[in-house]
């Protein structure tokens, strides 16, 4: 699946954070079009920062630079993401940066 993202742009972006020239910290995004919103949404997924970097402030840079270019860009109106229930570590994280666990429960249907 990666390498489908790196050979088709429309799959999605993978953004990177760096420190001492190493790479730390990885996330996707992927886009959703909103008739609601009348605009695109931007999906982070596949979120992975290397332990020794967890509770650094690695996610929140990323977050913070993806929320800028929402913010900068008429055509997309926000950022969302899907979490594992049990993955409370994560969920104080994104709480933290000020997502909230919106009212909708996701289904789904996978071959």
């Amino acid at each position: 699946g990666v390498n489908a993202v790196f050979a088709d742009e429309n799959k999605g972006v993978y953004f990177l954070a760096e420190h001492e020239g190493e790479i730390v910290a990885s996330l996707l995004i992927t886009t959703e079009w909103s008739d609601w919103r009348n605009g695109w949404v931007w999906w982070i997924q596949s979120v992975y920062v290397l332990p020794e970097h967890r509770k650094r402030g690695v996610f929140k840079t990323m977050y913070a630079q993806l929320k800028r270019e929402v913010e900068g860009s008429s055509k997309l109106r926000g950022l969302r993401l899907y979490v594992e229930k049990t993955n409370h570590p994560a969920q104080r994280v994104y709480e933290a940066l000020g997502m909230k666990d919106e009212h909708y429960a996701m289904y789904e249907w996978l071959k």
